[in-house]
């Protein structure tokens, strides 16, 4: 992973090298062409140089060094053949030592007689000359990478600084608040238009909580009045003497069902607390005195389905909202109970930061991938189908982190493993 800015540099640099890099191939090519273009001409005026001084002397010069230039006759039959210019060898008279040159091969005439006439160059000082220009271009070459380093470090830096304030409140963005996004005035365009599209879709996010918020709070209130109603005349038709056994029976399903929908109604207002974080209560939690709480208040249900507790808790303290940790604790133990096996048994550990529960079940694993989604439950389970859902939406709230495994023959996990302290 790689921030924009150094996607943005390092193809800038990437770019700049070749572009760099063909540049310098291309100026050392033109240098050479023009010091070799020189260096012909200089060789082409030795010839005409030779020339004149055989039609005024009439005899070939001396081979010796003439202006530090080697100069070579060749007898030849040919009577014509094109002035070459080439690279060979030079060999210093003075210092004794090879270094590259630059030759011409001509033909010339002297009394009928044709010769070849080879007259080579030292190209030592155009190849100096060559050299320092090439340092010189290297040395800027290198002056103009450290100057792009450093300007994309720091004032890309500066430029990119309203997208990281931007991308600082959409982080801490709390849709419960009423604290407005907005980084200030940006000189570029597209930051501006990125922070009024931010500021809109945050205004709007947060409308459309309050409408939400305000319709489930409404909603759910609304349902908890004709629900009480509901029951309370249950209750009193229940205990109508004169109720025939089918009408009992038929009385006793609607109660339940009420019921149900009463709890229905609670865990989905609850759910919409935790997901939009509006419960805020923090407070220090001794987690193995609190199980060891709902173990007696869970007490009579375990006796009743001939269960086996085996506790093994250990000293843990988290901070948390003790209202949610209870309604989590609540849960695992309603879905150890309820998806339990007559004298079965119940395995709770709390030790080192993680807390397992674990209970005898059926015969086949469930699906760990939804075995935490709303209302998936089995047929024959009685629970609204909300309850692990809660559980992990309680554990996301709070940064732990929580599984489902399965054990042969019939052994069903659940772990948490609370966030570092």
């Amino acid at each position: 992973m790689m921030k924009l800015s150094s996607h943005y540099s390092k193809t800038l640099l990437i770019t700049a090298s070749f572009v760099l890099l063909l540049a310098g191939i291309a100026y050392y090519t033109a240098i050479s062409y023009i010091t070799n273009n020189e260096l012909d001409r200089d060789l082409t005026e030795e010839i005409d140089e030779i020339k004149g001084y055989i039609k005024l002397h009439n005899h070939l010069p001396d081979p010796v060094d003439f202006d530090e230039d080697q100069t070579t006759f060749i007898k030849t039959n040919k009577s014509h053949f094109d002035r070459r210019f080439f690279d060979t060898t030079y060999t210093d008279p003075k210092e004794k030592n090879s270094e590259s040159g630059r030759a011409v091969e001509g033909l010339i005439s002297l009394n009928g007689q044709n010769y070849r006439v080879i007259i080579a160059e030292s190209k030592e000082s155009t190849e100096y000359l060559t050299q320092i220009i090439s340092i010189i271009t290297v040395a800027l070459m290198v002056l103009l990478f450290a100057v792009m380093a450093i300007s994309n470090r720091f004032i890309l830096r500066g430029l990119w600084k309203p997208f990281y304030q931007i991308l600082g409140q959409l982080k801490a963005f709390n849709i419960a608040t009423i604290d407005k996004i907005d980084v200030g005035d940006t000189r570029v365009d597209e930051f501006t238009e990125l922070n009024q599209a931010v500021m809109l879709m945050s205004s709007k996010v947060r409308t459309d909580y309050q409408n939400l918020k305000v319709f489930t709070e409404n909603a759910s209130h609304e349902m908890l009045t004709p629900i009480a109603l509901i029951t309370s005349k249950l209750d009193t038709l229940i205990q109508d003497e004169t109720l025939s056994e089918e009408q009992f029976e038929h009385l006793n399903g609607i109660f339940a069902d009420v019921s149900r929908l009463s709890k229905l109604n609670q865990a989905l207002l609850l759910l919409a607390k935790i997901d939009n974080k509006l419960i805020h209560e923090i407070t220090d939690i001794d987690l193995r005195q609190l199980i060891e709480e709902k173990l007696l208040q869970f007490n009579e249900l375990l006796q009743n389905k001939k269960l086996e507790i085996n506790a093994d808790l250990h000293d843990e303290h988290i901070q948390a909202s003790r209202h949610l940790i209870e309604i989590m604790l609540n849960n695992l133990f309603s879905n150890a109970i309820r998806h339990n096996q007559s004298g079965g048994t119940i395995t709770i550990v709390l030790d080192k930061g993680k807390l397992i529960f674990s209970n005898t079940g059926q015969e086949k694993s469930l699906d760990p991938e939804e075995v935490f989604e709303r209302f998936k439950k089995a047929k024959t389970s009685e629970g609204s189908g909300l309850g692990l859902t809660i559980v992990k939406n309680i554990c996301l709230q709070y940064g732990y982190a929580i599984s489902y495994s399965f054990e042969v023959p019939r052994t069903h996990a659940f772990t948490i493993t609370f966030a570092q302290k």
